[in-house]
């Protein structure tokens, strides 16, 4: 994992400025995002795991925003969880659907409607968690 101060030191965080239309209007995006990952059918979990996970990260974005942070990759939100925020069970659990996403976005690989079923509750608890 990436620790908070190599991902300022690489400037992959930056300080900016709370842009509050940018805020409000990704967080419209990602609760679209959850919106289409609802209507897909259960048999499709892969969507619902790559839409709710966008959704969360937007979310996320919109956190680190608040607090006067933009970041530029999702290792770094590992990082942003568990040492600005002090969130370390959330970051672990972010940071595992991370390691998924990116296996079936990048890697081809699936997993198993069980395997799904817990990152789609976790994910869902999460978003509830950071979406105000």
């Amino acid at each position: 994992m990436t620790d908070w101060t190599a991902c300022i030191k690489t400037r992959i965080v930056k300080n900016v400025s709370k842009d509050v239309n940018f805020i409000k209007s990704t967080k419209e995006i990602a609760q679209l995002k959850i919106e289409s990952a609802n209507a897909l059918p259960e048999h499709l979990f892969i969507g619902k795991i790559i839409l709710l996970y966008d959704a969360l990260r937007e979310y996320l974005e919109c956190v680190a925003m608040e607090k006067g942070f933009k970041i530029y990759n999702h290792e770094c939100y590992t990082a942003f969880l568990k040492e600005i925020l002090h969130f370390s069970m959330e970051g672990d659990i972010f940071d595992n659907a991370r390691k998924v996403r990116n296996g079936i976005n990048y890697y081809g690989k699936t997993v198993t409607q069980e395997e799904a079923s817990q990152m789609l509750l976790d994910l869902k608890v999460l978003i509830e968690k950071f979406k105000n």
